[in-house]
C-alpha cells in the first residue's frame, strides 16, 4: 500500500515530469480534447462514465485532484489512472491494482498482410455486437470494456459462423494520436494471426484520419510487446497504473 500523506499539507504533489505532449497524460488529454463530451467532472479531475470504462485523469497527481475525483467515484466503483510517478494516496482511497505499463507509438506502421480463409470474415462491429464483445472481453481481459466502450471509436472483429473470435478497436484520442485498444482473441482461435490483422485494420483507420496509432501494455507482457513491435510500435515512455477504489 502506498504512503498516505496528510491531507492537511497544501503543498503535496507527486513529482511528475512536465507535460510537453498530450501523450504524457493521455487520459486527461483525451477527456479535455476529443472526448471532452464524454467527461464527467471539471478542471480538477475527469473520468469516463462507468459504462464506457473506469479511466480517469487529473492535470497532475495531487491532493486537489484526488478531492475533485472523489464525487465522481462511488464506493463500489473503480477508477484507473496512468501516473508519471508512483501513486501516493491520501486518506480515503485504496489501491486495488498497480503495475508498470508501457506506452508505444507506431510512427511507421508495418501492417499485417494475412489473408483470411473463406469461412472467416473481418468486419466493423456495431452496437448489435456489444453483448458478444463484452463477453469476449470478460473471457480474455484485454482491459476494461463496458456496454458503451464501442462509442469511443471504430471497432473491428473476426467472425466465423456468426461467432466473434477476436476484436480490436480505438479508445483514447488526443490531438495527433488515437489509441489502439481492446485487442483480444478467444482462446480457441489463438495463434492464427487475428490480433495482428485486426490491429492493422484499426491502424489503417487511424492513419487515414491523419493521426498516429499508439497503445498501452503491461511492461511484463512480452508476448504482446513482440506482436506490437512487429507492427511498427516502439516504446515511448512508461506509466504507473493505479486502479483505485474510494472508501465510503
Amino acid at each position: 500500500m502506498p504512503d498516505r500523506p496528510s491531507e492537511r499539507g497544501s503543498t503535496y504533489e507527486a513529482k511528475e515530469a512536465s507535460t510537453s505532449s498530450p501523450l504524457d497524460n493521455p487520459i486527461w488529454g483525451s477527456l479535455t480534447t476529443d472526448h471532452a463530451h464524454f467527461a464527467l467532472g471539471k478542471d480538477g479531475a475527469r473520468r469516463y462514465p462507468a459504462e464506457i470504462g473506469p479511466l480517469g485523469g487529473m492535470p497532475t497527481q495531487s491532493i486537489a485532484g484526488y478531492q475533485a475525483m472523489r464525487p465522481l467515484a462511488g464506493p463500489q466503483d473503480f477508477v484507473a489512472f496512468f501516473f508519471q510517478a508512483p501513486p501516493r494516496l491520501p486518506a480515503g482511497w485504496v489501491l486495488v491494482r498497480g503495475g508498470v505499463i508501457h506506452q508505444m507509438v507506431a510512427e511507421r506502421p508495418a501492417l499485417s498482410q494475412k489473408v483470411l480463409s473463406d469461412d472467416v470474415e473481418l468486419r466493423r462491429l456495431t452496437p448489435a455486437d456489444v453483448p458478444a464483445m463484452v463477453e469476449l472481453a470478460r473471457l480474455t481481459e484485454p482491459g476494461p470494456f463496458g456496454s458503451r466502450t464501442i462509442e469511443l471509436g471504430a471497432f473491428f472483429g473476426v467472425m466465423q459462423s456468426g461467432r466473434l473470435l477476436a476484436m480490436a478497436g480505438q479508445r483514447l484520442r488526443v490531438p495527433g494520436f488515437i489509441e489502439v485498444s481492446a485487442v483480444c482473441t478467444h482462446p480457441d482461435a489463438r495463434g492464427r494471426g487475428y490480433a495482428s490483422l485486426l490491429m492493422s485494420r484499426v491502424m489503417e483507420e487511424i492513419v487515414r484520419a491523419g493521426r498516429t496509432p499508439f497503445l498501452h501494455t503491461f511492461a511484463d507482457n512480452r508476448n504482446a510487446i513482440r506482436i506490437y513491435e512487429s507492427l511498427g510500435f516502439t516504446l515511448r515512455r512508461s506509466f504507473e497504473l493505479a486502479v483505485l477504489r474510494r472508501e465510503a
